[in-house]
């Protein structure tokens, strides 16, 4: 046909969500997208039941109420905060305002597949750096850098290593870029990492860096589709201009506000994950299973070979467990696990120990 897209949109692979569903099998313990096992708050559902009311009325457009608990909560300025669908939208509207032809995206090489998708779609070039043993390289990142260099996508916690950088590395990343350039932490998994604020600091501290957050893991809200961003104030008004003036339902908004407010339940869930996560990849190492120490809400397992890890994945399929097999993230001998809950880490466990004891 003569009606084509624009040079880059053809070399964007479609994106793979984790798989849900195990043909033949009811009792399906789905550990492959990094869900909350415990769902959301019950606050969050009681706002999201109670929004059903008003399916007839437009949404707000300036999310004033949900910029509002997320100031509250997280201690920032709420007019430096933006709401989007999911915060895959806020990463898609950065490279749409800042990232052009001629124009270079950095992110590592196992990062998250969204970087990619979003410099080509911006008709950027995108610009992958090496890791150090699965582990986000400074260096590296900044001698990638040049005077075309507009955006640095790091996921920290990253995802699907699970690993973690110190707060000195990223404030050492942010003054190392180029005049031009913006870094965007990408920290869907920040809650999950004790003690660390995703990037505010900085953010307050510096002009040319951008933190984004997300509902869809802690808070259990992936079903909707919430996420923010927290920003220079110049950044978050360019944003704005471009963002879908109700890109986000009446539900989702009156959930995302009970669920941000409801800091209890998100701190029994950071605490059960921690407790879980620790188990799980002390049991798997003991059974020759290492991982990295995790500071998210799932551990890469590493296995011996890729052979061995697609047969790992079979049998745990053949138990009814979905994990991931993120070769295409360049990890084809390891698998994702989701920390779930008490009975779905024993039921991991217990599959993945028959597998080693038929081996």
């Amino acid at each position: 046909m003569t009606i084509t897209p624009r040079p880059g949109i053809m070399d964007i692979a479609l994106y793979q969500g984790g798989a849900s569903h195990v043909d033949g099998m009811s009792n399906v313990l789905k550990l492959s997208s990094n869900e909350n096992p415990f769902g959301p708050s019950p606050k969050a559902k009681d706002a999201f039941q109670r929004a059903v009311h008003d399916l007839h009325r437009y949404p707000v457009t300036d999310h004033t109420a949900l910029r509002q608990a997320i100031a509250d909560v997280w201690h920032v300025d709420p007019a430096r905060v933006i709401c989007g669908v999911g915060s895959d939208e806020i990463l898609h509207l950065l490279a749409q305002a800042y990232a052009d032809e001629g124009d270079e995206v950095i992110y590592t090489e196992h990062g998250f597949a969204i970087y990619r998708i979003v410099a080509l779609a911006s008709g950027a070039t995108p610009v992958v750096v090496a890791e150090h043993e699965r582990v986000i390289d400074v260096d590296a990142i900044l001698a990638a850098c040049n005077d075309r260099t507009r955006l640095v996508y790091i996921a920290n916690p990253a995802n699907p290593t699970a690993t973690m950088i110190g707060q000195a590395e990223v404030a050492r990343l942010a003054e190392g870029l180029p005049d031009k350039a913006m870094l965007v932490l990408d920290g869907a998994y920040a809650e999950f990492a004790e003690g660390y604020d995703g990037g505010r600091a900085l953010v307050e501290s510096r002009d040319n860096v951008f933190m984004t957050r997300t509902f869809s893991k802690i808070y259990g809200l992936g079903g909707l589709r919430i996420g923010w961003g927290y920003g220079p104030q110049a950044v978050i008004d360019v944003l704005n201009r471009i963002r879908g003036p109700f890109n986000l339902s009446g539900g989702a908004l009156a959930a995302a506000e009970a669920a941000v407010r409801d800091t209890d339940y998100t701190e029994k869930c950071r605490v059960e994950n921690a407790r879980w996560r620790d188990w799980l990849s002390t049991s798997l190492a003991e059974m020759g299973v290492p991982s990295d120490t995790s500071t998210a809400n799932f551990i890469l397992a590493r296995f011996t070979s890729e052979e061995e890890a697609l047969a790992c994945n079979a049998h745990l399929l053949s138990q009814g467990i979905i994990v991931r097999h993120p070769k295409s993230y360049g990890f084809p001998h390891c698998l994702r696990i989701t920390v779930g809950d008490e009975s779905a880490c024993r039921r991991v466990v217990h599959a993945i120990g028959q597998f080693k004891g038929a081996r």
